[in-house]
């Protein structure tokens, strides 16, 4: 049925209804452009107005380099909601030829037949060449993409193969050399202005403005790839939470800000390894709120008050005992305390059974627990609460002791549980880089930045989770994302690539 003859069949009040339905969409639509167009004014106002005079030059490399990103961004999202016709395009400056030193593939690109439907066999006329800079790890290489033109000269037929699609549209980068510089930014920590002085060294001269355009880009490619990332990570019961501050600049100030990498992983039992970060501008309960939403299984996650509201909604939560041991731990560091020394001890027996029941099954683990670890914690509280007695309220001890008793359900929750961790570590190992990849990033640029961040670090670390090549996988997943069916981007996630790459080379 044809659409007129669909819209025929309406009465009155449906087609008012469909009409309203269409005008929401296109208000929304609009709305959401303006806002995009917006933004990219403000970036652009940014990048040719900032006071460069407040930054040192590593902070002012790296404010541009986060410019430049978040424009590509801006634009890439508004040529996906606004497709423009070919004539309105923007104009590229020229590039500079690819050097000549550069060992170069040769790769042929021709028609599957050459017999034109007219019955002639077609005469190759010419053919169109394409440079794409490539990267394997430490080389650089030139791939001549060579596409011949064959002609029918009896009707004037022209045939080409067609060209496979590429995440950077007509761009010089292969998916190899994309993927090297997400890996190199938000694995190894190397700002733009670093790999563009470590490239020139191998003889190619790529702008930083260049990249940044390439990861703005990539960022807004690979996004549909981090939301399904999380969709399955929230169909697991038992999810860690932990977060640490990232400074993100002001650059209308000069100076900088605290904001929060919220870092969320499947269970350390879970078999699927997924690790998802989120980029906020506070460390509000709220972000973890949203980020969350409907979700209500069991968040393993330290005293953080933040996590309050979601645990009264319904959200089971974990302790972490490990927290609690360090409480103890501080204190018999710094006062060389014989209560905190004897605390560690009850405390050294719970991990003793925890390290023995690592690699068990669930039932295995639950049995161990009970009839070893359960009968330490018991005396443990009993130990606890007569100490409590003995020490003055507002000490050290004190509060060490008030943690633990506080928390005590929370803490042992996992003695019942089998699919439960003792304590949060497992999280902890996973924003470990982060925290290592301060001092290189020296701050966040933009809140669009930090959000780009976490979304590329999300397939990044969840990769290297599940034993994967960073770089390799990125490669593959770039290579393939522009063709792959939207409704299975999840066949792209790191813990299932290993074998969907595998079929599709057989």
């Amino acid at each position: 049925m044809t659409t007129e003859a669909a819209l025929a069949d309406l009465d009155a009040d449906q087609l008012r209804a469909l009409a309203g339905r269409l005008m929401g969409e296109v208000r929304h639509k609009q709305a959401l452009i303006d806002k995009i167009t917006h933004e990219n004014a403000v970036l652009k106002r940014l990048k040719f107005g900032v006071a460069r005079e407040h930054f040192s030059v590593d902070q002012r490399s790296l404010i541009e380099d986060t410019i430049d990103a978040d424009i590509e961004a801006v634009q890439t999202e508004l040529a996906q909601l606004n497709p423009q016709p070919a004539a309105a395009e923007k104009q590229v400056p020229k590039r500079r030829p690819l050097p000549e030193s550069l060992p170069r593939r040769e790769f042929l690109h021709e028609p599957d037949s050459t017999l034109c439907g007219c019955g002639c066999q077609m005469t190759r006329i010419g053919e169109d060449v394409a440079e794409k800079l490539d990267y394997q790890p430490g080389v650089f290489s030139v791939e001549r993409h060579v596409r011949g033109k064959w002609a029918c000269k009896k009707c004037e037929r022209l045939v080409q193969a067609p060209v496979d699609a590429h995440v950077i549209d007509k761009g010089i980068p292969t998916a190899g050399l994309l993927a090297q510089v997400l890996v190199a930014k938000y694995a190894d920590h190397q700002p733009l202005h670093r790999q563009e002085g470590i490239y020139a060294r191998s003889g190619v001269e790529l702008p930083r403005s260049t990249l940044a355009q390439w990861v703005g880009a990539c960022g807004v490619q690979l996004q549909p790839l981090v939301d399904a990332l999380k969709a399955e990570m929230l169909d697991h019961r038992v999810v860690h939470a932990d977060e640490t501050p990232v400074p993100m600049l002001d650059p209308g100030s000069g100076k900088t800000h605290r904001a929060y990498l919220w870092s969320y992983c499947t269970g350390q039992f879970e078999a699927n390894k997924i690790v998802v970060y989120d980029f906020a501008e506070s460390r509000a309960g709220k972000h973890a709120m949203a980020f969350l939403g409907e979700w209500r299984g069991a968040l393993v996650c330290d005293d953080y008050s933040g996590y309050k509201a979601l645990i009264a909604q319904g959200v089971t939560e974990a302790g972490c005992l490990a927290h609690a041991r360090r409480k103890f731990y501080e204190l018999h560091a710094n006062h060389s305390s014989q209560i905190a020394a004897e605390a560690l001890t009850h405390f050294g027996k719970l991990y003793d059974v925890e390290r023995e029941v690592r690699d068990s099954n669930p039932e295995e683990r639950l049995a161990m627990r009970q009839a070893k670890a359960r009968p330490v914690a018991e005396a443990l509280h009993s130990w606890l609460k007569l100490h409590r007695q003995k020490v003055p309220s507002g000490s050290a001890t004190a509060k060490a002791i008030d943690y633990s008793l506080g928390r005590w359900a929370a803490l042992t929750r996992y003695l019942d549980d089998a699919s439960l961790p003792a304590d949060n570590n497992w999280v902890e190992n996973r924003i470990r880089p982060i925290a290592l990849g301060r001092n290189n990033w020296l701050f966040a640029g933009s809140l669009r930045a930090g959000k780009r961040a976490a979304a590329v670090m999300s397939l990044i670390q969840s990769a290297r989770l599940n034993g994967l090549d960073p770089w390799a996988y990125l490669k593959d997943v770039l290579e393939r994302l522009p063709a792959h069916p939207d409704q299975r981007v999840a066949e792209l996630l790191p813990h299932r690539w290993a074998g969907s790459a595998a079929t599709l080379a057989q």
